[in-house]
Order: structure tokens, then C-alpha cells, then sequence
């Protein structure tokens, strides 16, 4: 009788494959931390939305002059989209605050896309350079009540003042409006009237009641207020 044959095993290596854990591999981290991939949370179309945009380190001040005449000519062209409208706005020198309405978190989603876009173009032509520009998400508040919306109102558009008397400068008894601001088309000023129509604004008019008349019930702002005191 035949003995059947043993079948004998070679010592070849394992192939290399892609894929699994090793270390070193994944996405590098940017040049700031990214807030984590959350959910936005829910919105009623009722509520406008503080929001903020941040921009990378190393940028010029985006308060020169030429960036921003430049932004006011892009917003006015795109401030109302329906879904998605710009209140207000301030720029500071590395960061952008804006108070929205929009119908929907889809709508604020796509209309803050569009709004960083415009930004980051704008900041790439008047500065002569490529690249990205933003450093991470948008952030979000959303303020659900007339004194919240008052507040809001304050922090945006005296941001600059906020931050002078965060480092200890002298501030003055009898402001101007903020120039890389949307104030001088804001009508709830304590002691100005509204500017009058030179030239086509670069916000819209907001519509939710509580951007409109409901933050009225605490008072018109003093454009000598310091918010957050």
C-alpha cells in the first residue's frame, strides 16, 4: 500500500498590505486644534445665531482698510439669500463675529460656507497670497431670548471696544462706530441715527422678531457700552 505524501509548508513571508493600526498613520493635526465633528444643534428659523469665524496664524490684521472695503462689497452682494441672511457683522483682527437668521441648520450650514468662502477669497486677493485661510468650523451661539439677543447685539458690534479695554487701553467717553463693523447701518443706537443709504449695504434687514423689535424691550446700545462688564 502507497503511503500518502505529507504536504510540506514553505517559510514565505506574509505580503505587505495596506490598512489596520500602525503608528504614525491618520490625518496630521492642522496648525490649530478642530472642534470635534458634532452635530450642530437644532434651529428655530424664531432664533438668530451668533457666529464666529476664526482665520490661520501668520495672516495680516484683517482690519486693514483695503480687506475691509473689500468684504463690504462681497456681503452686500450675498448678505440676503433667502434661507440664510448677514445681520451684522464685525472683524476683528483674526476672527470675523456675524449675528444670522437662517430657516434651517442645512440653510446656516450652506450660507456659512458661502460666507467663509467670500472670506477667504477676499483675504487672498487683497493680500496677495494662496492657501486656506480659515482654521477650523464655525462657531455657534444661539440666542433664544430679547436679552440675550440684546447682549449679542452688543458683543459683536463693540467687539473692538471689548477688546481695547481687555488689554488696558484708554477708551474714549464718546466713541466712533467701529469702521470694520456693519454699525454704522445699525438703527438701535442709543445717540446716532442710522446712516443714511450712500451706497448698497452689506447686511440685510433681519426679519425674526427677536433681531428686529424684541431686543428693543432692554434698551437701545450705547455705543460707549464695553460688553461683557
Amino acid at each position: 500500500m502507497s503511503k500518502r505524501a505529507r504536504q510540506l509548508g514553505l517559510p514565505l513571508r506574509s505580503a505587505f498590505r495596506w490598512g489596520g493600526h500602525r503608528e504614525g498613520t491618520g490625518r496630521k493635526r492642522g496648525p490649530g486644534p478642530r472642534d470635534p465633528r458634532r452635530r450642530r444643534p437644532a434651529l428655530a428659523v424664531r432664533h438668530p445665531v451668533l457666529v464666529t469665524l476664526k482665520v490661520r496664524r501668520g495672516l495680516p490684521s484683517l482690519r486693514s482698510v483695503a480687506l475691509v472695503r473689500e468684504l463690504e462689497r462681497l456681503f452686500a452682494g450675498a448678505c440676503d439669500r433667502g434661507e440664510f441672511r448677514l445681520v451684522h457683522y464685525a472683524i476683528q483682527a483674526d476672527h470675523v463675529h456675524a449675528l444670522v437668521e437662517a430657516a434651517s441648520r442645512d440653510a446656516l450650514s450652506r450660507g456659512m460656507k458661502a460666507l467663509g468662502s467670500r472670506l477667504a477669497r477676499a483675504v487672498n486677493r487683497v493680500f496677495r497670497r494662496r492657501g486656506p485661510v480659515l482654521v477650523a468650523r464655525f462657531q455657534l451661539r444661539i440666542p433664544r431670548t430679547p436679552r440675550e439677543v440684546r447682549n449679542a447685539l452688543a458683543y459683536a458690534l463693540l467687539n473692538a471696544r471689548r477688546h481695547a479695554a481687555k488689554l488696558g487701553r484708554a477708551l474714549a467717553a464718546r466713541p466712533a462706530i467701529d469702521p470694520a463693523s456693519s454699525g454704522a447701518w445699525f438703527d438701535g443706537w442709543s445717540d446716532r441715527a442710522p446712516r443714511p443709504p450712500e451706497r448698497a449695504g452689506p447686511v440685510a434687514v433681519a426679519r425674526t422678531w427677536l433681531l428686529r423689535i424684541g431686543w428693543r424691550r432692554h434698551g437701545l446700545i450705547d455705543p460707549a457700552e464695553i460688553p461683557g462688564r
